[in-house]
């Protein structure tokens, strides 16, 4: 699946241009006219990296900055701005940027520090994976060795079935839409017709169901499945 990238930015030439490199680029893109927008556009959906300007109305590129490192939130951030000046510059890396980078600036140079954070995302995420275990409630799912219990009996899933209830732990408590979740699992958006969604949560429902697990994944009509424990 390509890396899905958020760009924020209030000025439409740029944001539009920049949008469209990176899509020539291979990178899915999210854009965000300003940082309200970006704020609820993470907090719904997930990505491998935002490319945030600093110079924003309302909530600027610092404060997107600080309110989603102060929520937990490290997908990589790299910051554009016209200012130039060091204090700037630390400033941005303060607030929780990973890069920094000044305008008017070489595309070739932006997509060569995209990839450095993505790249060393992927080392940190491999490291931090290889530890991690994801609970709600007595579901215990191990990511790095693709296996899930209900409190001591483990469920057996096929490669979707763990990867859509992985999608769905991770983001506990929040409702992932029909194409959001089409996106992720399957890179694409079968339709509003598609029953391929609804067949897969009903396969996790049994597992689940037949391991002693109550009711843990609910259907939010006309919208898509959240996760919440008893």
């Amino acid at each position: 699946m390509p890396s899905r990238v958020l760009v924020a930015d209030d000025d439409r030439a740029i944001r539009e241009s920049l949008a469209r490199a990176l899509e020539l680029e291979g990178y899915a893109v999210v854009p965000a006219v300003d940082g309200v927008e970006a704020l609820s556009l993470v907090r719904r959906e997930s990505f491998d990296a935002l490319v945030v300007d600093v110079m924003m109305p309302g909530v600027d590129g610092l404060a997107v900055c600080r309110v989603l490192r102060g929520d937990g939130d490290q997908t990589p951030i790299l910051m554009l701005t016209a200012r130039i000046e060091t204090p700037d510059r630390v400033a941005g890396l303060d607030a929780g940027a990973d890069d920094y980078l000044p305008k008017p600036f070489e595309l070739d140079e932006l997509l060569a520090r995209l990839r450095a954070l993505l790249r060393r995302a992927a080392v940190h995420g491999d490291t931090q994976r290889a530890a991690e275990t994801l609970w709600t409630g007595a579901l215990r799912i191990v990511p790095a060795a693709r296996r899930v219990w209900w409190d001591e009996v483990e469920v057996q899933l096929s490669k979707t079935e763990f990867d859509l209830l992985e999608l769905l732990v991770r983001n506990e408590g929040i409702v992932l839409d029909h194409a959001t979740i089409y996106e992720r699992i399957w890179g694409y958006d079968f339709g509003a017709d598609s029953k391929n969604l609804a067949v897969y949560i009903g396969y996790l429902r049994r597992k689940l169901a037949a391991a002693g697990a109550p009711p843990l994944i609910h259907t939010v009509r006309g919208v898509g499945y959240t996760v919440r424990a008893a």
